[in-house]
């Protein structure tokens, strides 16, 4: 009998974050991580540029429940920053929808606001338009392509390429 040879293959990163941060995760009240990591997602990137989830915090279980009655939901402990805190109180019960939506079941059942600044980085909107000489040295490299989309997508990439990264000061 020959001994078999266990075969390793890589594992994309994205897939071990989950259970690495599942458990500091749930000392917080979150069961899972996709509410932190997919926020953007399930509320939208405009509510999401002002806000992030701090804690689901849980309703204390009375000692006499009985085994058939529903469980009470969380509250959504959310931080935002600046005036937009007045806004996602508004858009509090279409925030809930999108939350519950996403865990599956009426697990929040209200959101509490804290403002203050993020603790996540903030994400800039565009980069700056490339150099106009990159820009017309990649046009000259690109030639005659037919499809015009295409065409134009090459002298972007290929200005960005010849121009080097754009410095953000």
């Amino acid at each position: 009998m020959t001994p078999t040879k266990k075969i390793s293959r890589p594992v994309p990163l994205a897939d071990l974050v989950g259970a690495a941060v599942d458990p500091t995760l749930a000392k917080l009240g979150f069961g899972q991580s996709s509410l932190i990591l997919h926020w953007d997602a399930i509320v939208g990137e405009r509510f999401a540029a002002f806000s992030e989830p701090i804690k689901l915090q849980w309703p204390r279980r009375p000692d006499k429940r009985p085994d058939n009655a529903p469980l009470e939901p969380a509250t959504l402990i959310l931080r935002v920053s600046g005036a937009m805190a007045l806004e996602i109180q508004h858009s509090a019960p279409l925030l809930i929808e999108r939350v519950n939506a996403h865990l599956g079941w009426r697990a929040v059942g209200k959101l509490a606001i804290r403002q203050g600044p993020l603790t996540r980085a903030t994400r800039s909107s565009r980069p700056p338009p490339p150099d106009p000489r990159a820009l017309a040295e990649a046009e000259r490299t690109v030639g005659a392509v037919e499809d015009e989309a295409l065409r134009k997508a090459l002298i972007r990439l290929g200005a960005r390429a010849i121009g080097g990264a754009p410095r953000r000061d």
